[in-house]
């Protein structure tokens, strides 16, 4: 959520620093409301004091046996003054209430140095990894050469479930429990603590990441329990840490989660249709950062670094590119997404998007820290990551590793993991 500070102080920046997200957002009712609130605020201070003025008189009159209709005067003004006070701040309510609605729906700010464009045919090619180990000769599509071996299967998915739904058989399953195992051990290893969170969160946590309310139509909900299910390890684990001051000896927090992920994927039919690239339901291992605000772009930079690595040691190629404002998500203020090449398709498809969302999330959710010694507190700033996304890193090495007698190499990594070295 934006600081309605810098709303109010800075709008014209604000929403030309919008605009280059192509979102077209007219601020002017947020600060005619923001407005109405502070005077609301103004007006019950100053009854408040004088309400507070009016007790001490009432106290020194009667201390001093004053006229009892000089008392009784004041006691009509103080009672006068109690019924307006009570309208009043049931109008701030009110008036909070709407300008938290509006707050809530603005996104996130692109940082300074975000390339600008329109869409993603503008965001901008970093660097590549890995273009030795592309495959000289033509393969199948990993669900061609999955059906096949008999390790993956829609029809019976579909039966039981809908469409965009899959089921992994014997070594398939296998495969994608080992990946999961490898990557958690990898991060644990770089110092990220393992997290195991409920898979179904409420609105409230939804909301404090960014998804409600403005994306509500993209996940699952079970709305007799004010309960969804979660798209991504991002909103349990973040969110376990709302509402809560921080100590500053507790930062940086690094958090690796496996969780399945759930999403409609609303307005992409029509695309990836086969196979494991887009799913409603999909494995995921993700990376969250809680950190202090001054350090969060260098671990952003390392966030991408821990997701490529993995790339790197299965020996699979990829680029990693940085997303222009158009192509930014919701509450992401810059944004780096990992790119794996997928030989069938003959391109880079994203295996994993590390955003920086600066203090937008903490806003939302009141996650905040204190400096040792101060009374204050600031917003942490939080980060997070796939790494990797579980189903296309399978489809990755299913496409890299097929063996000209149609069986899968086992990537030299997960072979202990496996407990074999062929599929």
């Amino acid at each position: 959520m934006l600081d309605i500070r810098l709303i109010r102080e800075q709008p014209e920046q604000v929403a030309a620093r919008l605009a280059t997200r192509q979102v077209d957002i007219d601020l002017q009712p947020i600060l005619a409301l923001d407005a109405q609130v502070r005077q609301r605020e103004k007006q019950r201070s100053q009854l408040q004091a004088e309400s507070n003025e009016i007790g001490k008189q009432v106290g020194q009159l009667m201390r001093q046996g004053a006229d009892p209709e000089t008392v009784a005067k004041l006691r009509e003004r103080g009672q006068e003054i109690k019924h307006i006070l009570a309208t009043l701040e049931q109008e701030e309510r009110e008036l909070r209430h709407q300008l938290q609605e509006w707050l809530l729906q603005l996104p996130n700010l692109p940082a300074p140095d975000v390339p600008v464009g329109s869409n993603e045919t503008a965001n901008v090619e970093c660097y590549r990894w890995g273009d030795e180990y592309k495959p000289k000769t033509d393969v199948l599509p990993h669900w061609e050469i999955a059906e096949k071996l008999g390790i993956l299967e829609t029809e019976r998915a579909t039966k039981i479930a809908q469409s965009r739904f899959v089921t992994l058989w014997g070594a398939g399953a296998e495969l994608e429990r080992a990946l999961i195992q490898w990557m958690l051990a990898q991060h644990i290893a770089r110092g990220y603590v393992e997290v195991l969170p409920p898979f179904l969160v409420n609105s409230q946590a939804l909301t404090g990441t960014g998804q409600l309310p403005k994306f509500a139509q993209e996940s699952f909900a079970c709305r007799d329990d004010d309960l969804w299910l979660i798209p991504t390890a991002e909103v349990p684990v973040t969110n376990l840490y709302r509402d809560e001051i921080l100590s500053a000896e507790q930062l940086p927090i690094y958090h690796c989660s496996w969780t399945p992920c759930f999403r409609r994927e609303a307005g992409s039919y029509g695309r990836d249709t086969r196979g494991l690239i887009r799913l409603h339901q999909f494995n995921k291992v993700e990376l969250v950062k809680i950190v202090r605000p001054e350090t969060s772009p260098q671990e952003h930079e390392q966030l991408v670094r821990d997701a490529a690595v993995l790339l790197e040691a299965l020996k699979l190629p990829y680029r990693v590119v940085e997303l222009c404002t158009g192509d930014l998500g919701f509450g992401a203020q810059k944004c780096f997404d990992l790119e794996v090449w997928l030989p069938s398709q003959n391109m880079y498809r994203e295996i994993s998007s590390c955003s920086n969302f600066g203090d937008f999330q903490a806003r939302r959710a009141s996650i905040r820290y204190r400096e040792p010694g101060k009374k204050g507190t600031e917003f942490v700033h939080t980060l997070n990551g796939s790494a990797l996304a579980v189903g296309r890193t399978m489809a990755a090495i299913l496409e890299h590793y097929q063996r000209p007698d149609g069986r899968i190499q086992v990537p030299e990594v997960l072979q202990p993991f496996l407990g074999r070295d062929v599929l």
